[in-house]
């Protein structure tokens, strides 16, 4: 997976809602496809939901925390990377 990809790393999941926390390397915004990677596991999705500090958004940028509803369990570590 190239780097010039990754575009942030979970740092924190809540698994009773289905949202993963993310430090952005860059910015992401609603209606990207990303790939979830933590070793052997990985999967795809859009992001179709994006909060900062619980206010929905549309984008985030580069070294912002957001929170996005993901629709499998992820951990902490794992990398974000684009489509």
């Amino acid at each position: 997976m190239a780097d010039k990809d990754l575009v942030g790393k979970v740092i924190h999941y809540y698994d009773k809602i289905g949202v993963a926390v993310v430090k952005l390397e860059k910015a992401l915004k609603v209606g990207d496809k990303v790939k979830f990677v933590h070793g052997e596991n990985e999967f795809e999705q859009t992001i179709e939901s994006m909060q900062l500090e619980h206010e929905q958004i549309e984008a985030g940028k580069k070294g912002q925390e957001v929170a996005i509803k993901v629709d499998k369990e992820t951990k902490t570590g794992t990398e974000i990377h684009l489509e």
